[in-house]
């Protein structure tokens, strides 16, 4: 019978501390999210580079502006955005005849 109230015990104090973990991790989100924008947009940038994407821009803009690109993230305590935008490809310049004479 002891037995069974010692385990008894031992899951109620093991289930409340779990169910107290989820909260601690939310606690360490917006501390994330305070992160300063060219920090972020450096990063990103890092990883961009690291990957071989070519011809893009990074834009950092308020959070409630309307702009076209792909949000990539979020700074300044959620009060900016970052824009990836691509940048187009230079057209092809035609090869040039050699002058005739």
């Amino acid at each position: 019978m002891k037995l069974l109230a010692v385990t008894g015990a031992l899951l109620f104090v093991s289930g409340s501390a779990h169910a107290q973990a989820p909260a601690q991790t939310q606690t360490q989100a917006p501390a994330q999210a305070a992160k300063p924008c060219e920090e972020l947009k450096d990063e990103i940038t890092k990883k961009l580079d690291a990957k071989g994407v070519k011809g893009y821009t990074l834009e950092i803009l308020a959070k409630d502006k309307d702009a076209e690109g792909k949000t990539v993230g979020t700074c300044d305590g959620d009060t900016k955005k970052i824009l990836y935008n691509r940048t187009p490809a230079p057209a092809a310049t035609p090869a040039k005849e050699p002058p005739k004479s």
